[in-house]
């Protein structure tokens, strides 16, 4: 193989399956082969992600905007490591939240990135703001149980 396409198309293939050593080594390859395709970069971060390296996710997400400024899923996925972190003790819920921004921004119907700020408003205590985007998120997906329970959540127990 001397595609770089070829590459990133070997490396998804092994994401789906789960096989993420192997999938970071061909899209790797196709980084090494074309160093400025943002969705080399994107599919990087992914398998990164998923093996718990999430330095280098965040370093290839940033890596994928700074090529494409418009990858809403690198926003996205780039708050979601910081809101989720387990192994850093005050993650950067700000930066989240502006990167959330920018990828609602890009689509205002991005439904996950909706409930995401949500959480990011509730781990800062700012709850009201956090019930704004609960109401834009239900507003488009009115059955949308996780967020209807967290509303509750916040309305019972932090909003008296």
């Amino acid at each position: 193989m001397t595609d770089y396409k070829t590459y990133i198309d070997q490396g998804i293939e092994y994401i789906h399956t789960g096989k993420y050593t192997e999938a970071l080594k061909f899209i790797t390859q196709s980084i090494e082969l074309k160093d400025d395709w943002e969705i080399s970069y994107f599919y990087r971060g992914v398998v990164n992600q998923a093996l718990g390296n999430y330095d280098e996710a965040m370093l290839d997400y940033t890596k994928a905007i700074q090529i494409n400024p418009e990858m809403t899923d690198a926003y996205y996925n780039k708050a979601y490591i910081s809101l989720s972190r387990k192994d850093i003790e005050n993650p950067d819920i700000k930066k989240a939240i502006a990167d959330l921004e920018k990828a609602l921004e890009l689509d205002p119907k991005f439904i996950d990135a909706l409930y995401a700020m949500a959480a990011a408003y509730k781990k800062i205590e700012d709850y009201h703001k956090a019930l704004e985007y609960l109401e834009k998120l239900l507003q488009i997906e009115p059955q949308a149980i996780n967020a209807k329970a967290l509303k509750n959540l916040i309305l019972k127990k932090y909003i008296v």
